[in-house]
Protein backbone atom coordinates (compact mmCIF):
# COMPACT_ATOMS: atom_id res chain seq x y z
CA UNK A 1 0.00 0.00 0.00
CA UNK A 2 1.27 3.14 -1.35
CA UNK A 3 1.91 6.07 1.12
CA UNK A 4 -1.67 8.32 0.08
CA UNK A 5 -3.60 4.88 -0.34
CA UNK A 6 -5.38 5.23 3.04
CA UNK A 7 -6.28 9.07 1.75
CA UNK A 8 -7.95 7.52 -1.58
CA UNK A 9 -10.00 4.65 0.06
CA UNK A 10 -13.04 6.95 1.52
CA UNK A 11 -13.50 8.45 -1.79
CA UNK A 12 -15.76 7.12 -4.09
CA UNK A 13 -14.99 5.51 -7.30
CA UNK A 14 -15.83 7.11 -10.67
CA UNK A 15 -20.24 6.24 -10.76
CA UNK A 16 -20.51 6.07 -7.14
CA UNK A 17 -22.21 8.44 -4.99
CA UNK A 18 -23.81 10.26 -7.60
CA UNK A 19 -27.24 8.92 -6.46
CA UNK A 20 -29.14 11.55 -6.37
CA UNK A 21 -32.10 12.15 -3.58
CA UNK A 22 -35.36 13.46 -4.39
CA UNK A 23 -36.41 15.87 -1.78
CA UNK A 24 -40.03 15.73 -1.68
CA UNK A 25 -41.49 19.22 -0.57
CA UNK A 26 -44.73 19.07 1.51
CA UNK A 27 -47.47 21.61 1.55
CA UNK A 28 -46.65 23.68 5.18
CA UNK A 29 -49.56 22.36 7.59
CA UNK A 30 -51.26 24.96 9.18
CA UNK A 31 -51.44 25.07 13.04
CA UNK A 32 -55.25 23.93 13.98
CA UNK A 33 -56.94 27.25 15.14
CA UNK A 34 -56.92 28.43 18.74
CA UNK A 35 -59.77 28.58 21.08
CA UNK A 36 -60.15 31.45 23.93
CA UNK A 37 -62.11 29.89 26.72
CA UNK A 38 -64.08 32.28 29.16
CA UNK A 39 -65.91 32.46 32.37
CA UNK A 40 -68.79 34.88 32.86
CA UNK A 41 -69.88 36.84 35.94
CA UNK A 42 -72.95 36.37 37.49
CA UNK A 43 -74.86 37.96 40.68
CA UNK A 44 -75.34 34.48 42.06
CA UNK A 45 -71.79 32.22 42.16
CA UNK A 46 -69.93 32.57 45.14
CA UNK A 47 -66.74 33.58 44.55
CA UNK A 48 -64.92 31.03 46.29
CA UNK A 49 -66.66 28.32 43.83
CA UNK A 50 -64.93 30.29 40.86
CA UNK A 51 -61.80 30.47 42.52
CA UNK A 52 -62.16 26.63 43.10
CA UNK A 53 -62.94 26.23 39.57
CA UNK A 54 -59.88 27.89 38.42
CA UNK A 55 -57.67 26.26 40.49
CA UNK A 56 -59.08 22.74 39.49
CA UNK A 57 -59.82 22.84 35.73
CA UNK A 58 -57.22 25.35 34.40
CA UNK A 59 -54.29 24.57 36.80
CA UNK A 60 -53.97 28.22 38.02
CA UNK A 61 -52.26 28.90 42.20
CA UNK A 62 -55.00 30.05 44.42
CA UNK A 63 -53.42 33.75 44.42
CA UNK A 64 -53.83 33.61 40.24
CA UNK A 65 -57.29 32.39 40.65
CA UNK A 66 -58.24 34.55 42.79
CA UNK A 67 -56.79 37.45 40.42
CA UNK A 68 -58.80 35.81 37.97
CA UNK A 69 -62.00 35.63 39.67
CA UNK A 70 -61.31 39.75 40.63
CA UNK A 71 -61.61 40.43 36.66
CA UNK A 72 -64.74 38.35 35.75
CA UNK A 73 -66.50 40.10 38.84
CA UNK A 74 -65.21 43.58 37.77
CA UNK A 75 -65.21 42.99 34.35
CA UNK A 76 -67.86 40.94 33.45
CA UNK A 77 -65.80 38.09 32.14
CA UNK A 78 -62.05 36.78 31.85
CA UNK A 79 -60.25 34.88 29.28
CA UNK A 80 -59.08 31.96 31.44
CA UNK A 81 -57.46 29.87 28.78
CA UNK A 82 -56.39 29.01 25.19
CA UNK A 83 -56.45 25.75 23.82
CA UNK A 84 -57.03 23.80 20.75
CA UNK A 85 -60.95 23.09 19.82
CA UNK A 86 -61.03 19.83 21.64
CA UNK A 87 -59.35 21.34 24.73
CA UNK A 88 -61.34 24.12 24.89
CA UNK A 89 -64.88 21.93 24.49
CA UNK A 90 -63.49 19.71 27.11
CA UNK A 91 -62.86 22.42 29.86
CA UNK A 92 -66.20 24.10 29.22
CA UNK A 93 -68.38 21.01 29.21
CA UNK A 94 -65.94 20.26 32.80
CA UNK A 95 -66.90 23.75 34.07
CA UNK A 96 -70.49 23.83 33.59
CA UNK A 97 -71.02 20.21 34.82
CA UNK A 98 -69.30 21.16 37.83
CA UNK A 99 -71.31 24.31 38.38
CA UNK A 100 -74.40 22.61 37.55
CA UNK A 101 -73.65 19.51 39.99
CA UNK A 102 -73.14 22.07 42.69
CA UNK A 103 -76.47 24.26 41.97
CA UNK A 104 -74.44 26.73 39.85
CA UNK A 105 -75.56 29.68 37.08
CA UNK A 106 -71.75 29.73 36.36
CA UNK A 107 -71.14 29.87 32.26
CA UNK A 108 -68.15 29.11 30.81
CA UNK A 109 -67.53 29.57 26.73
CA UNK A 110 -65.44 29.24 24.21
CA UNK A 111 -64.79 31.71 21.12
CA UNK A 112 -62.26 31.47 18.78
CA UNK A 113 -58.97 33.43 19.19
Amino acid sequence: MRKDDHLMADKPKDGEGDLGVALETRPKTKRPPLYKVMILNDDYTPMEFVVMVLERFFGLSHAQAFELMLTVHKKGLAVVGVFSYEIAETKVAQVMDFAQRHQHPLQCTMERE
